[in-house]
């Protein structure tokens, strides 16, 4: 009895001991920091990342609305002026491509305002100027494309700079003494800003590549159609112009 006694006191008294046991550690909440203070906290050099990113999703949605095949050779003009060309209407379609918007529009104006100023012009000046006028809307369209590739070449650029920011802050705090044990705390600080900074650079520069590329292509097959379109209407005009080997008078002023 004596030892069953004994036994049930031991247990009484270890209870306590092993409920406290049993009870798991507080562990701090770590998920509670949103991703905007990770950004704030990842160093002055996100504030020009951040514009990136924005003007780079405003490009896009820009070029997605204008780098199209409406805005540079449509059906619908391409047949009012194949047939106004085979009438010899070229007052109208001078004023249809006045209202028209389409590069291939700008490059038919550009042609018969040549023609009504110069008169005497032959076959292959105005060929020379359709030429210029399509080379024209062709650099336009590349130099507008090129802006998404300089953002992925300064994004990771600029994630870079934050990045050498951060091992900087990272070593500072290492050599420091007077901080005690709080100095790994300041590493590890500095170590997350140098990731976060390469991160956002990449993660920026990547899809504006991507962009830059998918654009690029569509800009250089609209550049095909708006040749293929000038090719076109020079075709339909040299047909008007006929095969006399001396300087012809403009058709416009023939209408006239």
């Amino acid at each position: 009895m004596k030892i069953s006694f004994l036994v049930l006191a031991l247990l009484a008294g270890a209870t306590p001991l092993l409920a406290q046991d049993a009870t798991p550690p507080l562990v701090p909440d770590t998920h509670s920091e949103t991703i905007l203070d990770t950004l704030i906290k990842a160093g002055p050099v996100m504030i020009p990342l951040v514009l990136l990113s924005i003007f780079s999703v405003m490009l896009v949605i820009v070029y997605l609305m204008t780098i199209r095949r409406g805005a540079v050779v449509s059906s619908g003009y391409m047949a009012t002026a194949d047939a106004l060309l085979r009438k010899r209407d070229y007052l109208g379609l001078l004023a249809v491509s006045n209202r028209h918007g389409e590069a291939i529009a700008r490059v038919v104006q550009k042609i018969l305002d040549f023609t009504t100023k110069n008169p005497n012009a032959d076959l292959q000046q105005v060929r020379e100027i359709a030429e210029t006028e399509g080379t024209r809307v062709a650099a336009s369209l590349n130099n507008r494309v090129i802006y998404l590739a300089d953002i992925g070449m300064i994004a990771p650029l600029l994630g870079l700079l934050g990045t050498v920011f951060g091992i900087i802050h990272s070593f500072g705090a290492l050599g420091r003494s007077d901080l005690g044990a709080t100095r790994y705390v300041a590493l590890s600080s500095g170590i997350s800003q140098a990731l976060v900074n390469t991160a956002a650079g990449l993660a920026i520069g990547i899809p504006a590549m991507m962009f830059y590329a998918f654009f690029r292509g569509r800009a250089q097959r609209l550049i095909s159609d708006l040749e293929a379109a000038t090719t076109h209407v020079l075709a339909l005009l040299s047909l008007q112009y006929g095969k006399r080997t001396e300087r012809t008078p403009v058709l416009i002023e023939d209408e006239l």
